[in-house]
């Protein structure tokens, strides 16, 4: 497989810059959320990348395993104090190339619209649920999907303006087949740089279908790490998918 639909290529063109690019966002809440939910039991973060919610998570006493497609990304996460001590499979994430059972398993920041097809997000529901332990939460963090966003299937937008550099964002949007392909251009002294991601994205139901098909629950759903409540005008969703328990609990 080339270009997109190789699990490693994000990783392979965001790695360099990755975590300097999304230092915004504090893992922290996440990690808080998840610790929770793992409650001393294991847990395996699929597209582990960098580590920025595995280290913190790891940091909070829960052992944490991961699944990257992307060797560059697992080298950054290599490079950080504690990153060599977090087992890490490469290998794609919709195989669930693991051992279970784990307490549980969890996918950050929008990574499941990585798999650029329903039928690869369904069979990473179908992995998950093999590994899981009895009782065991799926956690995914995803966008509530916003169409309002697009002009006649395209964006553009102005990420960032400094002194001697831009960030601009390009997108086209296939309704159809709920595919987005962006570029994120960076104009500065050095050039010109490309970032492209790819994503298709899926509506809250066809997750909870996609989980259900796979022998998952819904348990919850919130609008944030926060636990506020998922409505019409949430931005996001994060989403606890439960394993059936054993018989007789």
């Amino acid at each position: 497989m080339t270009g997109f639909d190789n699990p490693a290529f994000y990783g392979g063109r965001w790695a360099s810059v990755y975590d300097e690019h999304f230092a915004e966002r504090d893992p922290g809440p996440a990690a808080e959320f998840l610790a929770a939910l793992a409650a001393g039991g294991r847990a395996l973060e699929l597209a582990i990348g960098t580590g920025r919610v595995a280290l913190p998570l790891a940091g909070r006493g829960i052992a944490v395993e991961g699944i990257d497609a992307s060797e560059a990304m697992v080298a950054r996460l290599r490079a950080k104090p504690g990153g060599q001590a977090i087992p890490v499979t490469i290998g794609d994430m919709a195989e669930v190339p693991a051992s279970g059972p784990f307490r549980l398993v969890y996918l950050v920041f929008n990574t499941l619209f990585g798999l650029l097809s329903q039928a690869r997000q369904a069979d990473c529901f179908g992995g998950v649920a093999r590994v899981l332990e009895p009782g065991g939460a799926f956690v995914i963090e995803c966008f509530n999907p916003d169409l309002t966003r697009w002009d006649h299937g395209q964006r553009v937008g102005v990420r960032a303006v400094s002194e001697d550099s831009a960030v601009i964002e390009i997108s086209v949007h296939d309704a159809a087949q709920q595919r987005i392909n962006t570029q994120i251009l960076t104009l500065d002294g050095q050039g010109m740089q490309l970032r492209p991601v790819a994503i298709r994205y899926s509506w809250p139901a066809e997750l909870d279908l996609m989980a259900g098909l796979a022998g998952l629950r819904l348990d919850q759903r919130y609008g944030g790490w926060d636990k506020q409540p998922f409505d019409s005008g949430s931005r996001e969703h994060i989403s606890v998918y439960r394993a059936a328990p054993l018989a007789g609990r």
